[in-house]
């Protein structure tokens, strides 16, 4: 089993010096790959997609939101922009710093940039054609997640939170389950903010972000220090953040004077990277009919926190649950990486290696499936290695059932349980279980496994021995093998 894993994730770029213009991102979002996929394909920009960002209002008039939640629409990054705003009417409309960046992150566009650092640039963000809706924070809550309407959006992202569940975070969550759209959110800003794994992120069924560490670089990021990006397990011991990624980039600030400045290691900006590479596969999804089940309402959610999640790079000190292996079937991910680091690229090429189902399988790819709730159900994928095995990932993922009225509670009449195992067929024909992941609490399993060359494996879901699952569930896996 391999577990400690390895690198440091020191990237150099080209850095410009002042004077010297540079087209595109520094910092996060080139990092976390979206240029390597524009490089593939220039249309990837995010057309066609709509992301939903909810923001919370910065002041209160006796509890009621005063609407000081927007993006400074005015900043030059959004003067081709499309984006909308959804709120109640109470007070006159503000501008928020923190919305501003993110929103930036997302879709700004600048072909005038300038920041003092690097000089001019043209400054593009991770999906500039993509419309973007901003929600204030408890217009949302009450329009669509207490009411049960779904956004007309193709994936949100939430950098807010608080450090209980309540209500309307189970609301959510319920709401990705019956949608299956994919909610990104921020898992919060570690110890040194006194953060625990932040709701609406430490959900079941959301996708959480925590941030790595840059030392104030927009060249160079390493594994996350829990100080400043919050570290799992929740309180009832399930693994979070789902994965990490670069947050130091280059946004935008309301502000004449200085436009642009770094956003600093936070998972408030973090969070949107993730989005804007998510965003990406969805667009390429869309357009190709053997690939848009994945961002369908059908669980599309499990399929792209899946492919995400399978695709992440371990950084230095990845290792499942604490730092013994007797865990290490129990807890599924790293308690500080999650997963690991997102890899824009990698994610892309995963998605467009296509569905596949159960039975022999190329040794990347995915499958959007279902699974009886019979102790004896697998389903068993089948692979060979050639003389270059490489290392193995795999994440299963499923949805947490939710009551779907206020107060949003659990259902635990449908709760269900897997294991996914990975098996090598010896040399006498017999099936070997040589890694597994099996979690009595959290709904995704993975794996991570160094192959031996010309060898038959087989990757199996199946229920967990140790619960009764109940009713017929549908789940997600991906699969890939990398050098």
């Amino acid at each position: 089993m391999v577990n400690g894993i390895v690198k440091k994730w020191a990237v150099l770029l080209v850095c410009a010096t002042a004077g010297f213009a540079f087209e595109g991102q520094l910092g996060g979002i080139d990092i976390a790959g979206i240029s390597k996929i524009t490089a593939i394909d220039s249309n990837l920009t995010g057309s066609g997609v709509s992301i939903g960002l909810v923001c919370r209002s910065n002041t209160y008039t006796d509890s009621f939101p005063q609407n000081d939640y927007r993006p400074d629409v005015s900043h030059n990054c959004f003067r081709g922009s499309k984006i909308n705003f959804h709120n109640d009417q109470f007070g006159d409309v503000g501008i928020s710093n923190h919305s501003t960046q993110i929103a930036s992150i997302l879709v700004g566009s600048d072909p005038n940039a300038y920041y003092a650092q690097y000089g001019d640039f043209s400054y593009r963000a991770a999906v500039p054609n993509a419309e973007l809706n901003v929600y204030e924070f408890w217009y949302f809550i009450t329009e669509n997640v207490y009411a049960g309407q779904l956004p007309k959006d193709d994936l949100l992202t939430m950098s807010l939170g608080t450090s209980s569940e309540a209500w309307w975070t189970r609301g959510i969550d319920e709401m990705v389950e019956r949608f299956g759209f994919l909610i990104v959110a921020a898992i919060g800003n570690g110890s040194d903010a006194y953060d625990l794994p932040l709701y609406p992120a430490a959900g079941a069924n959301i996708l959480a972000v925590g941030v790595v560490d840059s030392n104030n670089s927009l060249t160079e990021f390493y594994a996350p220090d829990a100080n400043h990006s919050t570290a799992g397990p929740t309180l009832d011991s399930r693994c979070k953040p789902d994965i990490v990624s670069p947050g130091n980039c280059l946004v935008a600030i309301s502000d004449k004077n200085e436009p642009y400045k770094q956003s600093g290691d936070y998972s408030s900006f973090a969070a949107p990277v993730v989005t804007g590479v998510a965003a990406v596969l969805i667009q390429k999804a869309k357009s190709d009919p053997n690939l848009q089940i994945a961002a369908s309402g059908f669980s599309g959610n499990c399929v792209l926190k899946s492919i995400l999640m399978t695709s992440a790079t371990k950084l230095t000190g990845w290792h499942k649950g604490n730092d013994s292996n007797s865990d290490d079937s129990e807890y599924p991910l790293d308690f500080k990486q999650g997963a690991g680091m997102v890899d824009g690229l990698s994610a892309y090429e995963l998605l467009i290696a296509g569905l596949q189902r159960e039975g022999d399988i190329n040794t990347a790819g995915w499958d959007l499936n279902m699974i009886e709730s019979d102790a004896a159900a697998q389903k068993v994928y089948s692979f060979q290695t050639g003389e270059q095995a490489g290392k193995f990932t795999a994440t299963v993922v499923w949805n947490r059932s939710y009551e779907d009225k206020y107060p949003f509670n659990l259902n635990m009449d449908l709760w269900n349980d897997f294991q996914l195992s990975l098996r090598k067929i010896n040399k006498n024909g017999e099936a070997e279980v040589v890694d597994y992941s099996d979690s009595p609490v959290d709904n995704v399993e993975h794996i991570y496994f160094s192959l031996e060359p010309n060898t038959t494996y087989e990757l199996v879901v199946s229920n967990s021995p140790n619960y009764k699952s109940k009713g017929t569930t549908t789940y997600a896996l991906s699969w890939q093998t990398k050098d």
